[in-house]
Order: C-alpha cells, then structure tokens, then sequence
C-alpha cells in the first residue's frame, strides 16, 4: 500500500505541472490586462507596474518567474485586491467553500444512499420510479436554474430563509445553498447506489443468507452494505471535489464570500495571479482527495489492494 501510495503521489507531479502550463498560457490569451480597466492610472505608472510584475516580458520568461515562485510556496501578489497575497485569499475563501461543500456531500450521501438501496430493495415499485424520476430531474436541472427557484420558493414567497448572504456562516443562510449544491449529488448517489444494490441482491451468498430466515436489516447492514457502497466510495473523490470546485456558480448567486467568488472576480478583471493560484490550489486539491479515496477504496476492498502491490 505504501509502494502504490508514493506511486501515485509521484504520477501527481507532472499532472500538476500540465495544469500550470495551460492555466497560464490560456489565461494570458484572455484581451486586456490586470491594470487595463484602471483608466485613472498614467502611463508611466502602468509602464512600471508590468516592469514590477515582469508583464512586459516575453510569456516563456513570465512562466519561468511563476515556476518558480510556485516551486517556493508563493502565490504572488493579487493585482486587484491590494495589500493582499493570493494566499491570503484563498484561506480567507476556502473554509467557506469547504464548509459548504462538505455540508452538502453529506446530506447528498446520507439521502441518496437511503433512497437508493431502499429503491433497489423494492426493485419496479411505485417508490423505485418516484426515486428515479426525481433523481433524473436532478440531474438535468443545473444550479444555476435550482438557485433561482428556490430562492423565488423559501425567500420570495413565503419568506423562510435567506435570500443571500453570508453573515458569518449563520445556519440560515446555508440552508439554501447546501440543497443547491447537494440536489444533483443526491441524483447521482441514489441512481449508483440502487444499481449497486441490486447486483449485491442477486449475489448467491446474500439469497442464502435471505433463505435462513434472517432479518433484512441484519442482511443489509452486515452482508450487503459494504459492497454497495464501493461504487459510492469511487465516486465520493470527484464528487466532492466538483461539489467544492463546482459552487463558484452558487457562491456568485448566493453572495458566499467562497474561493469560487473570488475565482469568478478574479477571471472578470484579469487577476492573472488570483486566477492561477486558484486553478493551482483547485487542482491540488482534486489530485489529493483522489489519491485519498483509492486509498479508501483499497482498504474496503482487499483485492484492490493485492492488485496495487502487484502492480
């Protein structure tokens, strides 16, 4: 395990490295600069900012000045937000995404996965096509749709919560977005957990244990719910790294002072350092809990781990 754990920790690296070297050329191939939209500011001035910040530069060589800043642990400065590092930013921003994210990862796990097996368990009911049906609505309907209308629903109309706004992480105020952003999550879980289910029902040692009379709950509990879950676990890694990743849309609706929001600001007025810093961290970020769910993944399942050694 540790053999495929240092494996996949070195395949990282030039994974990172790719993510970088487009992150940076895209970005620079967006018209305008970070200090074109300050029309108060004199030539000279401008002329010595992009001297400072080597924007006058041929792009190679701004590159080879970002590596190597990257290489040290600093973001850089942010061109917009001033007396603030990309750092700074980014851990103002990241435990609001965080909290939101994880909030409504859970929630997605818990409700899907309820849904799911108990669809799989009454296979072709009335209560398994309900469960699809709404599953299949919450995958088409995107965030940027789902926000809206609640918002119209609980704020407008009947006035139950917030319509935006942080105000410190009040429980209100994250009711909307975590159903937001746990709404689709909860469409996929259920939709894997219940095909997962069935086939762990078909298994012939489960149909004996089923034969002998025990109870269903002991069944599922002792028998079936752990192979179940590995499809889950699999999909856990990129679900909620695009749960976390994927609430810039949200944030921006909400008002979430998240690191999507200052991602979106960031892109809007050509924060060539803010925007890489969060492309960088957001890469890093999936690289990890991906590398952390194959690791899970193997310790549920033995013969994955057998497998990783050998390979």
């Amino acid at each position: 395990m540790l053999e495929y754990f240092i494996r996949r920790l070195l395949g990282a690296i030039p994974t990172i490295f790719i993510i970088i070297l487009v992150s940076f050329f895209l970005i620079r191939l967006a018209p305008g600069g970070p200090f074109d939209f300050d029309r108060s500011l004199a030539p000279e001035i401008q002329v010595n900012l992009n001297a400072k910040f080597h924007l006058d530069e041929p792009v190679y060589v701004q590159f080879g000045y970002y590596l190597k800043d990257i290489l040290q642990g600093d973001f850089g400065p942010s061109f917009q937000y001033k007396n603030y590092t990309v750092t700074e930013l980014i851990w103002q921003g990241f435990p609001v995404s965080v909290q939101l994210g994880l909030s409504a990862m859970v929630l997605a796990l818990f409700i899907g996965c309820a849904a799911g097996m108990l669809a799989a368990y009454r296979q072709n009911s009335k209560f398994d096509y309900g469960v699809m049906t709404i599953s299949m609505l919450g995958i088409s309907i995107p965030n940027f749709v789902m926000a809206p209308l609640l918002i119209l629903f609980f704020s407008i109309t009947f006035s139950i919560f917030p319509a935006g706004g942080w105000n410190d992480g009040a429980f209100q105020n994250r009711i909307l977005p975590i159903i937001t952003l746990a709404l689709p999550q909860v469409a996929y879980i259920a939709r894997i957990s219940r095909g997962s289910m069935i086939d762990v029902l078909r298994n012939p040692y489960i149909r004996t244990a089923f034969s002998k009379g025990l109870p269903t709950f002991y069944i599922v509990t002792r028998h079936a719910l752990k192979p179940t879950l590995l499809p889950v676990i699999s999909y856990l890694g990129p679900a909620l790294a695009g749960i976390i990743t994927g609430s810039v849309v949200v944030e921006q609706i909400y008002g979430i002072p998240g690191l999507g929001r200052y991602f979106v600001q960031g892109a809007l007025n050509r924060d060539y350092t803010l925007v890489m810093g969060v492309v960088v961290f957001y890469g890093v970020f999936i690289i990890v809990l991906n590398l952390f769910v194959d690791l899970l993944y193997g310790w549920l399942d033995p013969q994955i781990r057998v497998q990783g050694q050998k390979t």
